[in-house]
């Protein structure tokens, strides 16, 4: 069995191309993973890519919607024709959903569903059959505290982004389940992260926002990467089904 993190390591990151997923991605490349990044956002992907490989590490990139079962399946199919076995899955792609409930399409719902819920069954589906051949394999799930406090007036996303994270937290809890002892599952929760996504808002608003934070300031990807790599690499591993919050202790959401 390879050891975690070992240098023939394999780690795939959807919506990797910047924000949280291209901060868990430096930090599994510091822990000697190849890492596999899949995105929507072409030029932001080569750029990403480019900056792994310049690490020394081997990177490569693949173009996809996660909401595209078949497209997962192809990646996956093409990634195992390179490695002997896909070691840990990030799910992390998602978007933004700023709407309520009177002003939201069924057709916006049904996007941010898709993109994060059935993103998150999509890739897994893809990679477990691999997982479970080696006998090893790590999922972490990128979740959001909007899971617990749901998406509020201030929040950047509201209630399909907080119920489609909510959604994420069951299928952490019920795959860690089905899948042990073979593959751990789990999740990360985190609060308010600055990046492209978020950092306009986030910086008009940063004394609000730090006012309700324990440790006064907003956090970065690399705060949530480190977490990612954590639940990818530490051994021994008595870790599944968890759901970590990552969010510096935020009680103003």
């Amino acid at each position: 069995m390879k050891t975690q993190g070992s240098s023939s390591s394999v780690a795939i990151v959807t919506g990797g191309a910047r924000g949280i997923g291209l901060g868990c991605a430096k930090s599994l490349v510091s822990k000697d993973f190849n890492i596999v990044l899949v995105d929507v956002l072409d030029n932001e992907l080569n750029q990403a890519t480019s900056a792994l490989c310049a690490t020394g590490m081997h990177a490569e990139s693949f173009v996809a919607d996660v909401s595209d079962f078949q497209k997962a399946q192809n990646v996956v199919e093409r990634i195992l024709e390179r490695y002997e076995s896909i070691d840990v899955l990030v799910n992390n792609a998602g978007t933004p959903m700023p709407k309520g409930l009177l002003d939201i399409s069924e057709g916006e719902w049904d996007r941010t569903i898709d993109v994060h819920l059935k993103g998150c069954f999509n890739w897994s589906r893809a990679v477990v059959p691999s997982m479970l051949k080696s006998g090893t394999g790590r999922i972490v799930n990128i979740s959001s505290i909007s899971a617990y406090s749901g998406g509020v007036t201030r929040a950047v996303s509201k209630f399909a982004y907080a119920a489609a994270k909510a959604g994420i937290l069951g299928m952490t809890r019920s795959l860690a389940k089905e899948l042990g002892p073979s593959v751990t599952v789990n999740a990360v929760c985190p609060g308010a992260i600055k990046t492209e996504l978020t950092g306009e808002m986030l910086e008009r608003r940063s004394a609000e926002f730090t006012e309700g934070i324990s440790l006064r300031r907003l956090g970065t990807p690399e705060d949530i990467g480190e977490v990612v790599a954590f639940l990818a690499t530490v051994e021994p591993n008595f870790i599944t089904g968890q759901a970590i919050t990552v969010d510096g202790f935020q009680w103003i959401t």
